[in-house]
């Protein structure tokens, strides 16, 4: 993959990590999005919480100041807090909008700069990467959450049982030739 090729890419895979976010959020009822299966796990709003204040931190002013703001209080977002839906998808949204924004603005030149998280020393391609792998951990973790919640949950993948006939649909004979 090229330079050119590795930010629409990257942009790209955001995107659909903040989606299976989003559909499993819609498969909920409000007050599920606030259980916790005990005191040492976290609900989905806290996750939320989390992944925002993430967001905000790491890509505010993001080739510019470390990845770690000062005003950031990592801990405060691990709080119980009974956030509404609405309230929830705010945070959400305020995270990943600051995230995509400073994604979109960034050229294939600034791959090769140096950016700061925890005062380690990133390069922009490493700082993405590291996010690109943070993210989609929490938001398995939300899924999952999900899929023990919801009343008639809707699979966000191939359902279980159905790779053959997704196989099929998608390949057609090909894909049995391969096997």
């Amino acid at each position: 993959m090229t330079h050119n090729n590795y930010l629409p890419s990257v942009i790209s895979r955001f995107e659909y990590y903040k989606s299976l976010g989003e559909k499993t959020f819609d498969q909920l009822h409000d007050e599920q999005l606030l259980w916790q299966f005990n005191d040492e796990s976290n609900s989905i709003v806290q996750i939320v919480q989390h992944l925002s204040g993430n967001m905000l931190s790491r890509w505010t002013n993001f080739l510019n100041s470390d990845g770690e703001k000062d005003w950031r209080h990592r801990d405060a977002e691990f709080e119980r807090k009974t956030l509404t839906r609405t309230e929830m998808l705010e945070c959400w949204n305020k995270g990943w909008q600051c995230l995509l924004n400073t994604l979109q603005e960034l050229n294939p030149a600034d791959l090769q700069k140096t950016v700061y998280i925890r005062g380690e020393a990133h390069s922009v391609t490493d700082a993405i990467n590291r996010q690109l792998a943070h993210y989609p951990y929490h938001i398995g973790q939300i899924v999952f959450i999900g899929k023990m919640l919801a009343d008639n949950w809707t699979s966000l993948s191939i359902p279980k049982g159905q790779s053959d006939a997704f196989n099929e649909t998608q390949f057609g004979n090909a894909a049995k030739s391969r096997s």
